[in-house]
């Protein structure tokens, strides 16, 4: 019996209606005992075949695969201690003849000045770990802005803007709650066309993030008709642009209307240039890429009919789930839901998208089997920002902690629902109308204090979708670096549901 026919047999048992069986070339009796199995998508074996397989492979070694490039990620791979001591340092006549080529090939004016100075020192003597990681980043990163800038008919240096903004990490996410590679708003995301809702964060997708962000940009340039006030316009908005020129006198250049711009704004261009000559000059200070990804070219996009999970699809593919979640950052619970109306995009390399399509129909059914007998927990009800939505009152809830859960103000919960006082009771169904979701994440369990030769701990065990960030919030006075230092993490995102965390200054 071939894999394949087993598949077959497997599915058939799964599927209780005739809808499903009839997807299949056969439908096998099966005896009684077989169909109280318990499901298992790790033990079934996709079959490929072998003809697509040998072009999937072809189509990649001559189109994708180029080996300079790949000597260039593997050779260099130079541990940061090793060669912190080898930092150069060159002459302010070389950093400006090098900025002065890079300058005849861009409309931005790559000035160097004493705060572009400062920048380069801080990339190439201080960040010069994280500088490599872009560097590896970048490779599957930056084909994607160039396609959508040259899209625009925009600068294409405009992509290391991405870099100033979120160090291209797509879960990046502020103070003030700006989030994704191009760091948008809530307000301004929605204006662009980026859907929030509990389940996804388009802000967080690479691909409709740096649509929105060239759109965004193209408008701020058409308004100020310079690319570095254009710049400025992004970070701090046109409106603290246009004071600035009001202040300044009418002036028009960056440089001479920087002393009156936010001071945050007043570092981002320098920032900028300083990218643009990082990324151009890296290996002139002995910095080489790190954490390689796969080519932007050799993946693709395929559009989502039915519900489905990140776990699912790695059991069923040959694929990981950390690397389905580096390319489809914007799904907040690793859950593609259902959307008939606009449906969601799922993006993989190139040689598990044909095996997704072959067995599409047989993957959703498995998938639908899996979610009734492995639900997973805490997961939300698919809810969009700004859309109406019920909260019910908790014991201990208050109107001012609902509001923060969903980011509104008191006034618009007393206004949605005809309240004159703050009074609530348990069990009350309020009227919400959300700018972020709840976190579904639930309070620390107390554990037993424990002591080691740092002091006193508590032990917090990571639930699903949890960071660092969150459960500092849930321990008053911890600091989410507090707690990756205690635990020895440098990399925010190894954190993974199930580890045991040390929680010190407890009580």
């Amino acid at each position: 019996m071939t894999t394949l026919h087993k598949f077959s047999i497997l599915f058939a048992l799964l599927c209780s209606s005739t809808a499903y069986a009839n997807t299949l070339q056969s439908d096998p009796v099966i005896d009684s005992t077989e169909k109280e199995k318990p499901l298992d998508l790790s033990s079934i074996n996709l079959e490929n075949d072998p003809f697509v397989a040998r072009l999937d492979s072809l189509i990649n070694i001559n189109f994708f695969f180029d080996d300079s490039a790949m000597a260039s990620t593997t050779e260099f791979q130079v541990n940061e201690e090793d060669t912190a001591f080898l930092a150069p340092s060159f002459s302010d006549e070389i950093y400006k003849a090098r900025l002065s080529t890079l300058n005849d090939a861009t409309p931005f004016e790559l000035d160097f000045t004493p705060e572009v100075k400062r920048y380069i020192d801080v990339y190439s003597l201080k960040r010069r770990e994280q500088v490599s990681r872009m560097l590896g980043l970048s490779q599957y990163y930056f084909p994607m802005f160039e396609e959508a800038l040259d899209k625009y008919g925009m600068p294409l240096e405009l992509k290391y803007l991405a870099i100033v903004e979120s160090a291209l990490n797509p879960m990046a996410r502020s103070r003030v709650g700006a989030t994704g590679l191009w760091q948008f708003m809530y307000a301004t995301g929605k204006i662009q066309g980026l859907t929030v809702t509990s389940y996804i964060d388009e802000r967080s997708d690479p691909i409709k993030s740096t649509d929105a962000a060239c759109r965004y940009l193209a408008k701020l340039y058409s308004i100020f008709g310079d690319w570095n006030l254009a710049l400025a316009a992004y970070n701090s908005g046109p409106g603290n642009v246009n004071k600035a020129i009001r202040r300044s006198g009418g002036k028009r250049n960056y440089w001479e209307i920087r002393p009156y711009l936010p001071r945050e704004t007043a570092g981002y261009v320098p920032a900028f240039i300083a990218v643009n000559y990082i990324m151009n000059y890296a290996e002139e200070h002995y910095i080489y890429p790190s954490q390689a990804k796969p080519s932007y070219f050799s993946t693709d996009t395929i559009s989502i009919k039915e519900k489905i999970s990140f776990d699912q699809i790695a059991s069923l593919l040959d694929i990981s789930v950390e690397e389905l979640e580096f390319l489809n950052p914007a799904y907040r619970y690793k859950i593609i839901p259902k959307n008939e109306k606009k449906p969601y995009s799922l993006i993989l390399p190139t040689h598990t998208m044909g095996m997704f399509a072959a067995y599409e129909d047989s993957i959703y059914a498995l998938a639908a089997k899996d979610f009734e007998k492995n639900e997973p927990a805490n997961i939300p009800a698919q809810v969009a920002m700004d859309t109406k939505t019920y909260h019910k009152v908790q014991s201990g809830e208050v109107l001012g902690t609902i509001a923060e859960k969903y980011g509104v103000s008191v006034s618009s919960l007393k206004r949605w629902n005809g309240l004159r006082g703050n009074t609530i009771r348990v069990g009350q169904r309020l009227t919400v109308y959300p700018r972020k979701m709840p976190t579904t994440a639930s309070a620390p369990q107390p554990t037993e204090k424990a002591k080691d030769e740092n002091g006193t701990y508590l032990t917090h065990k990571v639930q699903s979708g949890e960071s660092f960030y969150s459960i500092a919030k849930k321990y008053p006075g911890i600091s989410a670096q507090n707690i990756m230092d205690w635990n020895k993490v440098t990399n925010a995102k190894s954190l993974k549901a199930g580890m045991q965390l040390k929680i010190y200054n407890q009580g």
